[in-house]
Protein backbone atom coordinates (compact mmCIF):
# COMPACT_ATOMS: atom_id res chain seq x y z
CA UNK A 1 0.00 0.00 0.00
CA UNK A 2 1.16 3.82 -0.19
CA UNK A 3 3.66 5.09 1.83
CA UNK A 4 2.23 8.43 3.72
CA UNK A 5 3.33 11.17 1.66
CA UNK A 6 5.80 13.50 3.05
CA UNK A 7 4.82 16.83 0.69
CA UNK A 8 2.66 19.45 2.38
CA UNK A 9 -0.84 19.02 2.16
CA UNK A 10 -2.51 21.69 -0.76
CA UNK A 11 -2.93 25.59 0.88
CA UNK A 12 -6.27 26.50 0.17
CA UNK A 13 -5.35 29.81 -0.95
CA UNK A 14 -3.71 28.02 -4.55
CA UNK A 15 -5.48 26.08 -7.20
CA UNK A 16 -5.21 22.71 -6.60
CA UNK A 17 -1.99 21.37 -8.84
CA UNK A 18 -1.91 18.00 -11.36
CA UNK A 19 0.50 16.70 -13.07
CA UNK A 20 -0.91 14.23 -15.82
CA UNK A 21 1.79 12.19 -16.70
CA UNK A 22 1.21 10.44 -20.02
CA UNK A 23 2.92 8.28 -23.05
CA UNK A 24 0.43 7.68 -25.08
CA UNK A 25 -0.12 11.01 -27.40
CA UNK A 26 -2.89 9.41 -29.61
CA UNK A 27 -5.93 7.62 -29.01
CA UNK A 28 -8.26 6.89 -25.84
CA UNK A 29 -5.70 7.66 -23.52
CA UNK A 30 -4.98 11.06 -24.98
CA UNK A 31 -8.63 11.61 -25.61
CA UNK A 32 -9.46 10.95 -21.74
CA UNK A 33 -6.34 12.74 -20.57
CA UNK A 34 -7.60 15.99 -22.40
CA UNK A 35 -11.16 15.52 -21.33
CA UNK A 36 -9.73 15.76 -17.83
CA UNK A 37 -7.27 18.72 -18.20
CA UNK A 38 -10.62 20.64 -20.21
CA UNK A 39 -12.96 20.02 -16.71
CA UNK A 40 -10.56 20.44 -13.87
CA UNK A 41 -9.05 23.66 -15.94
CA UNK A 42 -12.69 24.70 -16.00
CA UNK A 43 -13.56 24.05 -11.96
CA UNK A 44 -10.30 26.10 -11.02
CA UNK A 45 -7.29 23.75 -11.02
CA UNK A 46 -4.39 24.21 -12.07
CA UNK A 47 -2.97 21.46 -14.64
CA UNK A 48 0.11 20.25 -16.06
CA UNK A 49 0.55 17.73 -18.45
CA UNK A 50 3.89 15.83 -19.21
CA UNK A 51 4.14 13.50 -21.97
CA UNK A 52 6.23 12.90 -25.51
CA UNK A 53 6.48 15.11 -28.27
CA UNK A 54 3.95 14.28 -31.71
CA UNK A 55 0.85 12.98 -31.96
CA UNK A 56 -2.21 15.05 -30.48
CA UNK A 57 -1.99 15.21 -27.21
CA UNK A 58 0.24 17.85 -26.54
CA UNK A 59 -1.53 20.72 -28.69
CA UNK A 60 -4.89 19.03 -27.46
CA UNK A 61 -3.97 19.64 -24.14
CA UNK A 62 -2.61 23.08 -24.58
CA UNK A 63 -5.90 24.03 -26.40
CA UNK A 64 -8.04 22.62 -23.01
CA UNK A 65 -6.14 24.73 -20.93
CA UNK A 66 -2.78 22.80 -19.87
CA UNK A 67 0.65 23.95 -19.24
CA UNK A 68 2.47 21.12 -21.46
CA UNK A 69 5.68 19.70 -20.63
CA UNK A 70 7.63 17.42 -22.59
CA UNK A 71 8.88 13.90 -21.45
CA UNK A 72 10.75 11.62 -23.00
CA UNK A 73 9.32 7.81 -23.13
CA UNK A 74 9.09 5.32 -25.33
CA UNK A 75 5.71 2.75 -25.11
CA UNK A 76 7.49 -0.33 -23.92
CA UNK A 77 9.89 -0.81 -20.87
CA UNK A 78 13.67 -1.27 -21.36
CA UNK A 79 17.02 0.33 -21.32
CA UNK A 80 16.06 3.98 -21.52
CA UNK A 81 13.71 2.89 -18.59
CA UNK A 82 15.80 5.26 -16.00
CA UNK A 83 16.31 8.28 -18.35
CA UNK A 84 12.30 7.94 -18.69
CA UNK A 85 12.25 7.86 -14.31
CA UNK A 86 15.23 11.05 -14.06
CA UNK A 87 12.65 12.54 -16.76
CA UNK A 88 9.47 12.23 -14.65
CA UNK A 89 11.04 12.66 -11.89
CA UNK A 90 12.04 16.46 -12.71
CA UNK A 91 8.84 17.17 -14.34
CA UNK A 92 7.56 16.72 -10.49
CA UNK A 93 10.45 19.36 -9.55
CA UNK A 94 9.22 21.43 -12.21
CA UNK A 95 5.34 21.28 -12.00
CA UNK A 96 5.20 21.34 -8.21
CA UNK A 97 1.90 19.12 -8.24
CA UNK A 98 -0.17 18.67 -5.23
CA UNK A 99 -1.01 15.11 -6.74
CA UNK A 100 0.67 12.99 -9.67
CA UNK A 101 -1.79 10.74 -12.02
CA UNK A 102 -0.22 8.53 -13.87
CA UNK A 103 -1.68 7.33 -17.36
CA UNK A 104 -1.17 4.24 -18.68
CA UNK A 105 1.72 1.21 -18.13
CA UNK A 106 4.88 3.11 -18.96
CA UNK A 107 3.71 6.59 -16.89
CA UNK A 108 2.67 4.39 -13.87
CA UNK A 109 6.33 2.84 -13.65
CA UNK A 110 7.97 5.66 -14.46
CA UNK A 111 6.19 8.07 -12.46
CA UNK A 112 5.35 5.57 -9.61
CA UNK A 113 9.40 4.90 -9.43
CA UNK A 114 9.91 8.94 -9.41
CA UNK A 115 8.08 9.67 -6.88
CA UNK A 116 8.09 6.08 -4.45
CA UNK A 117 4.79 7.54 -2.17
CA UNK A 118 6.17 11.13 -1.60
CA UNK A 119 3.52 12.81 -3.56
CA UNK A 120 -0.08 11.33 -3.28
CA UNK A 121 -0.49 9.68 -6.50
CA UNK A 122 -2.86 8.21 -8.99
CA UNK A 123 -2.52 5.71 -11.58
CA UNK A 124 -4.97 4.74 -14.01
CA UNK A 125 -3.84 1.54 -15.97
CA UNK A 126 -6.02 2.35 -19.16
CA UNK A 127 -5.98 -1.51 -20.02
CA UNK A 128 -3.30 -4.03 -17.93
CA UNK A 129 0.57 -3.74 -18.69
CA UNK A 130 0.42 -8.08 -18.62
CA UNK A 131 -2.77 -8.03 -21.19
CA UNK A 132 -0.55 -7.08 -23.84
CA UNK A 133 2.32 -9.19 -23.63
CA UNK A 134 3.01 -12.82 -23.04
CA UNK A 135 5.05 -15.64 -21.10
CA UNK A 136 8.36 -13.51 -19.16
CA UNK A 137 7.27 -10.58 -20.17
CA UNK A 138 4.00 -10.50 -18.94
CA UNK A 139 5.16 -12.66 -16.01
CA UNK A 140 7.47 -9.58 -15.22
CA UNK A 141 4.71 -7.05 -16.43
CA UNK A 142 2.57 -8.56 -13.38
CA UNK A 143 5.03 -8.88 -10.68
CA UNK A 144 5.60 -5.34 -11.28
CA UNK A 145 1.80 -4.47 -11.10
CA UNK A 146 2.01 -5.84 -7.14
CA UNK A 147 5.09 -4.13 -6.17
CA UNK A 148 4.22 -0.87 -7.05
CA UNK A 149 0.53 -0.88 -6.19
CA UNK A 150 2.20 -0.03 -3.10
CA UNK A 151 3.46 3.74 -4.26
CA UNK A 152 -0.31 3.87 -5.83
CA UNK A 153 -2.62 6.10 -3.50
CA UNK A 154 -5.34 4.82 -5.64
CA UNK A 155 -5.45 2.18 -8.75
CA UNK A 156 -8.12 4.03 -10.91
CA UNK A 157 -10.25 2.00 -13.40
CA UNK A 158 -12.32 2.47 -16.33
CA UNK A 159 -14.41 -0.66 -15.41
CA UNK A 160 -15.22 -2.85 -13.15
CA UNK A 161 -14.15 -5.88 -15.30
CA UNK A 162 -10.86 -3.99 -15.44
CA UNK A 163 -10.65 -3.90 -11.59
CA UNK A 164 -11.83 -6.89 -10.51
CA UNK A 165 -9.05 -7.83 -13.38
CA UNK A 166 -5.98 -6.85 -11.38
CA UNK A 167 -7.62 -7.91 -8.19
CA UNK A 168 -7.78 -11.79 -9.35
CA UNK A 169 -4.03 -11.26 -10.76
CA UNK A 170 -2.93 -10.68 -6.66
CA UNK A 171 -2.66 -6.60 -7.25
CA UNK A 172 -3.22 -5.73 -3.76
CA UNK A 173 -4.67 -1.71 -3.87
CA UNK A 174 -7.06 1.19 -2.39
CA UNK A 175 -9.29 0.47 -5.77
CA UNK A 176 -11.82 3.25 -7.44
CA UNK A 177 -13.69 2.44 -10.72
CA UNK A 178 -14.89 5.47 -12.87
CA UNK A 179 -15.97 4.64 -15.83
CA UNK A 180 -15.23 6.69 -19.48
CA UNK A 181 -17.47 8.91 -20.65
CA UNK A 182 -17.66 10.64 -23.70
CA UNK A 183 -18.96 14.46 -24.76
CA UNK A 184 -22.49 14.06 -25.66
CA UNK A 185 -22.74 17.39 -27.43
CA UNK A 186 -19.68 16.38 -29.58
CA UNK A 187 -20.90 12.85 -30.00
CA UNK A 188 -24.48 13.06 -31.44
CA UNK A 189 -26.22 12.14 -34.54
CA UNK A 190 -25.74 14.37 -37.26
CA UNK A 191 -30.17 14.16 -38.09
CA UNK A 192 -32.22 12.41 -36.03
CA UNK A 193 -33.22 10.30 -39.16
CA UNK A 194 -30.61 7.45 -38.89
CA UNK A 195 -31.03 6.97 -43.06
CA UNK A 196 -30.55 10.92 -43.70
CA UNK A 197 -28.08 10.59 -40.90
CA UNK A 198 -25.85 8.12 -42.92
CA UNK A 199 -26.38 9.14 -46.23
CA UNK A 200 -25.51 12.92 -45.26
CA UNK A 201 -22.13 11.26 -43.77
CA UNK A 202 -21.42 8.96 -46.77
CA UNK A 203 -21.78 12.18 -49.20
CA UNK A 204 -19.09 13.90 -47.22
CA UNK A 205 -16.75 11.38 -47.01
CA UNK A 206 -13.88 10.90 -49.60
CA UNK A 207 -15.34 7.25 -50.28
CA UNK A 208 -13.90 5.59 -53.40
CA UNK A 209 -16.82 4.35 -55.87
CA UNK A 210 -17.18 0.72 -54.87
CA UNK A 211 -18.38 2.20 -51.31
CA UNK A 212 -20.84 4.36 -52.67
CA UNK A 213 -23.00 1.57 -53.03
CA UNK A 214 -26.27 0.20 -51.39
CA UNK A 215 -24.31 -2.65 -49.44
CA UNK A 216 -24.11 -2.09 -45.45
CA UNK A 217 -21.20 -0.23 -44.52
CA UNK A 218 -19.27 -1.20 -41.07
CA UNK A 219 -16.26 1.12 -39.70
CA UNK A 220 -13.91 -0.37 -37.19
CA UNK A 221 -12.02 2.78 -35.80
CA UNK A 222 -8.54 2.51 -33.99
CA UNK A 223 -5.23 2.50 -33.67
CA UNK A 224 -4.01 -0.23 -36.21
CA UNK A 225 -1.90 -2.59 -33.65
CA UNK A 226 -2.32 -5.83 -32.17
CA UNK A 227 -4.54 -4.33 -29.25
CA UNK A 228 -7.74 -3.57 -31.26
CA UNK A 229 -7.60 -6.61 -33.54
CA UNK A 230 -8.25 -5.57 -37.17
CA UNK A 231 -6.00 -8.73 -38.15
CA UNK A 232 -9.21 -11.01 -36.75
CA UNK A 233 -11.66 -8.60 -38.41
CA UNK A 234 -9.67 -9.16 -41.67
CA UNK A 235 -9.85 -12.73 -41.46
CA UNK A 236 -13.42 -12.64 -40.91
CA UNK A 237 -14.33 -10.40 -43.63
CA UNK A 238 -14.39 -12.73 -46.91
CA UNK A 239 -16.49 -15.10 -44.76
CA UNK A 240 -18.76 -12.00 -44.26
CA UNK A 241 -18.96 -11.10 -47.51
CA UNK A 242 -20.06 -14.70 -48.66
CA UNK A 243 -23.03 -14.29 -46.63
CA UNK A 244 -23.94 -10.39 -46.91
CA UNK A 245 -22.55 -9.79 -50.57
CA UNK A 246 -21.69 -6.03 -51.27
CA UNK A 247 -21.44 -5.42 -47.61
CA UNK A 248 -17.75 -2.94 -47.22
CA UNK A 249 -15.17 -2.33 -44.62
CA UNK A 250 -13.07 0.70 -43.63
CA UNK A 251 -10.66 0.91 -41.37
CA UNK A 252 -10.16 4.48 -39.54
CA UNK A 253 -6.87 4.76 -38.34
CA UNK A 254 -3.13 4.46 -38.47
CA UNK A 255 -0.78 2.41 -36.00
CA UNK A 256 2.31 0.17 -36.55
CA UNK A 257 0.40 -2.71 -38.15
CA UNK A 258 -0.76 -0.61 -41.05
CA UNK A 259 1.08 -2.12 -44.07
CA UNK A 260 1.07 -6.01 -42.79
CA UNK A 261 -2.82 -5.30 -42.42
CA UNK A 262 -2.77 -3.39 -45.85
CA UNK A 263 -1.11 -6.49 -47.40
CA UNK A 264 -3.20 -9.43 -45.93
CA UNK A 265 -6.68 -7.71 -46.46
CA UNK A 266 -9.15 -8.98 -48.76
CA UNK A 267 -10.81 -6.88 -51.45
CA UNK A 268 -13.35 -4.83 -50.52
CA UNK A 269 -11.68 -3.17 -47.47
CA UNK A 270 -10.80 0.79 -47.22
CA UNK A 271 -7.86 1.73 -45.36
CA UNK A 272 -9.35 5.42 -44.21
CA UNK A 273 -6.24 6.17 -42.32
CA UNK A 274 -6.32 8.75 -39.44
CA UNK A 275 -9.18 10.82 -39.12
CA UNK A 276 -8.67 14.74 -36.84
CA UNK A 277 -12.96 13.92 -36.76
CA UNK A 278 -14.16 10.88 -36.43
CA UNK A 279 -18.00 11.60 -36.30
CA UNK A 280 -18.77 11.46 -39.61
CA UNK A 281 -17.21 8.11 -40.39
CA UNK A 282 -19.22 7.16 -37.03
CA UNK A 283 -22.62 8.37 -38.50
CA UNK A 284 -21.89 7.19 -42.14
CA UNK A 285 -21.79 3.29 -40.78
CA UNK A 286 -24.36 0.41 -40.40
CA UNK A 287 -22.12 -0.61 -37.52
CA UNK A 288 -19.03 0.47 -35.49
CA UNK A 289 -16.90 -3.52 -34.73
CA UNK A 290 -14.22 -2.98 -32.45
CA UNK A 291 -12.23 -6.85 -32.11
CA UNK A 292 -9.81 -5.89 -29.54
CA UNK A 293 -7.82 -8.23 -27.90
CA UNK A 294 -7.44 -6.33 -24.22
CA UNK A 295 -9.21 -3.45 -23.05
CA UNK A 296 -9.70 -1.10 -19.96
CA UNK A 297 -12.95 0.49 -21.46
CA UNK A 298 -13.21 0.89 -24.98
CA UNK A 299 -14.12 4.68 -26.13
CA UNK A 300 -14.72 3.97 -29.84
CA UNK A 301 -18.02 2.12 -28.84
CA UNK A 302 -19.02 4.74 -26.76
CA UNK A 303 -18.16 7.15 -28.67
CA UNK A 304 -20.33 5.07 -31.62
CA UNK A 305 -23.40 4.62 -29.81
CA UNK A 306 -23.69 8.65 -28.70
CA UNK A 307 -24.20 8.98 -32.46
CA UNK A 308 -26.75 6.66 -32.75
CA UNK A 309 -25.17 3.30 -33.99
CA UNK A 310 -24.97 -0.21 -32.57
CA UNK A 311 -21.26 -2.00 -31.88
CA UNK A 312 -20.46 -5.04 -31.90
CA UNK A 313 -17.26 -6.08 -29.85
CA UNK A 314 -14.97 -8.41 -28.85
CA UNK A 315 -15.61 -9.78 -24.77
CA UNK A 316 -13.13 -8.05 -22.85
CA UNK A 317 -12.65 -5.83 -19.78
CA UNK A 318 -15.37 -3.21 -20.09
CA UNK A 319 -17.33 -4.39 -23.56
CA UNK A 320 -20.11 -5.96 -21.51
CA UNK A 321 -20.63 -2.58 -19.10
CA UNK A 322 -20.42 -0.59 -22.28
CA UNK A 323 -23.50 -2.00 -23.73
CA UNK A 324 -27.05 -1.41 -23.60
CA UNK A 325 -28.96 -4.35 -21.36
CA UNK A 326 -29.76 -7.47 -23.41
CA UNK A 327 -27.35 -6.64 -26.13
CA UNK A 328 -24.81 -8.97 -25.35
CA UNK A 329 -26.20 -12.02 -26.76
CA UNK A 330 -25.97 -10.01 -29.84
CA UNK A 331 -22.85 -7.27 -29.99
CA UNK A 332 -20.77 -9.56 -27.85
CA UNK A 333 -18.03 -12.06 -29.68
CA UNK A 334 -15.35 -13.76 -28.21
CA UNK A 335 -11.59 -11.92 -28.66
CA UNK A 336 -9.41 -13.50 -31.63
CA UNK A 337 -12.55 -16.03 -33.29
CA UNK A 338 -12.74 -14.79 -36.25
CA UNK A 339 -15.04 -17.03 -37.19
CA UNK A 340 -17.58 -16.06 -34.41
CA UNK A 341 -16.91 -12.80 -35.00
CA UNK A 342 -18.06 -13.24 -39.43
CA UNK A 343 -21.64 -15.15 -37.71
CA UNK A 344 -22.17 -12.05 -35.85
CA UNK A 345 -21.40 -9.52 -38.58
CA UNK A 346 -23.81 -11.34 -40.50
CA UNK A 347 -26.83 -11.65 -38.33
CA UNK A 348 -26.57 -7.85 -37.70
CA UNK A 349 -26.19 -6.78 -40.98
CA UNK A 350 -28.61 -8.75 -42.86
CA UNK A 351 -31.70 -6.77 -40.53
CA UNK A 352 -31.39 -3.69 -41.32
CA UNK A 353 -34.39 -2.68 -39.00
CA UNK A 354 -32.42 -4.69 -35.87
CA UNK A 355 -29.69 -2.47 -36.43
CA UNK A 356 -31.87 1.01 -36.53
CA UNK A 357 -33.25 -0.70 -32.97
CA UNK A 358 -29.94 -1.33 -31.54
CA UNK A 359 -28.86 1.86 -32.18
CA UNK A 360 -31.57 3.93 -30.98
CA UNK A 361 -30.99 1.85 -27.81
CA UNK A 362 -27.27 2.76 -28.00
CA UNK A 363 -27.89 5.89 -28.41
CA UNK A 364 -30.01 6.75 -25.06
CA UNK A 365 -27.80 4.21 -23.20
CA UNK A 366 -24.73 6.67 -23.95
CA UNK A 367 -26.62 9.56 -23.36
CA UNK A 368 -27.93 8.06 -19.87
CA UNK A 369 -24.91 6.38 -18.81
CA UNK A 370 -21.89 7.68 -20.28
CA UNK A 371 -21.42 11.54 -20.35
CA UNK A 372 -18.10 12.62 -19.83
CA UNK A 373 -19.13 15.64 -17.34
CA UNK A 374 -20.01 12.63 -14.80
CA UNK A 375 -16.57 11.02 -15.59
CA UNK A 376 -14.41 13.79 -14.99
CA UNK A 377 -16.45 14.85 -11.91
CA UNK A 378 -15.60 12.01 -10.58
CA UNK A 379 -12.67 12.18 -11.21
CA UNK A 380 -11.59 15.33 -9.82
CA UNK A 381 -13.60 14.66 -6.77
CA UNK A 382 -11.12 11.72 -5.68
CA UNK A 383 -8.00 13.79 -5.94
CA UNK A 384 -10.26 16.09 -3.17
CA UNK A 385 -10.99 13.00 -1.15
CA UNK A 386 -7.09 12.10 -1.50
CA UNK A 387 -5.91 15.13 0.00
CA UNK A 388 -8.42 15.80 2.61
CA UNK A 389 -9.28 19.21 0.65
CA UNK A 390 -13.35 20.03 0.19
CA UNK A 391 -14.08 20.82 -3.28
CA UNK A 392 -14.90 24.55 -4.10
CA UNK A 393 -18.07 25.59 -4.22
CA UNK A 394 -19.40 26.61 -7.71
CA UNK A 395 -19.13 30.56 -6.28
CA UNK A 396 -15.60 29.94 -5.61
CA UNK A 397 -14.84 28.57 -8.59
CA UNK A 398 -16.17 31.12 -10.80
CA UNK A 399 -14.97 33.88 -8.40
CA UNK A 400 -11.44 32.31 -9.43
Amino acid sequence: MPTQPSSAPPRPDRPLTVLHLVQPVDGGVARVVVDLVRAQTAAGLRTVVGCPRGGTLADAARDAGAQVLPWRAGRAPGPALPAEVLGARRLVRRARPDLLHAHSAKAGLAGRLAVRGTLPTVFQPHAWSFDAVGGATAALALRWERFGSRWADRVLCVSEAERRAGATEGITADWSVVRNGVDLEHFRPGVADPDQDKARARAGLPLPAGFRGDGPLTVCVGRLCRQKGQDVLLRAWPELVATVPGARLALVGDGPDTERLRRTAPPGVLFAGAARDIRPWLRAADLVVLPSRWEGMALAPLEAMACGRPVLVSDVSGARESLPPGQGRLCLVPPEDPTALAKALGRLLSEPRLLTELGEQARQHARTDFDVRRTTEAVTGLYHELLGRPRPSNQERISR
